[in-house]
């Protein structure tokens, strides 16, 4: 196949950018992912960290109270992040190798989301 023809995350990413701040709830980050129909939001945090459904359900399952757990004591720190130039191919191996579904996508700051869905649809 054709490098040049090949799909990169800029092609698929989603955008605009889904955040959460650190000090919200995790009930407040479970809405928001309902609302905007996504299972990952970047916190704008000074690490790399993101909130999953993953890392709300082990809060639930942990007995915490999601109304009142704030989502920097649940997230997920120094998450591995891609390139928008980066292939498909290499983000779908970064993920098997990461063991993860969601890799923050960026240049100078967060630029948008790829998700193992995104892998599956272009990548089938």
């Amino acid at each position: 196949m054709d490098p040049d023809k090949r799909t990169r995350v800029a092609e698929v990413m989603s955008t605009p950018l889904e955040t959460v701040e650190p000090n919200a709830s995790v009930q407040d980050a479970a809405r928001k992912m309902r609302e905007k129909n996504i299972s990952a939001l970047v916190v704008t945090a000074g690490s790399r960290s993101i909130i999953t459904q993953t890392d709300i359900i082990d809060a639930v399952a942990n007995g915490e109270d999601v109304a009142t757990t704030a989502v920097s004591d649940v997230m997920t720190e120094n998450v591995e992040t891609v390139t928008p130039d980066l292939l498909m191919e290499e983000v779908a191996a970064m993920m098997t190798m990461y063991g993860v579904k969601h890799l923050p996508v960026v240049e100078d700051d967060y630029v948008g989301m790829v998700s193992s869905t995104d892998v599956t649809a272009h990548l089938s």
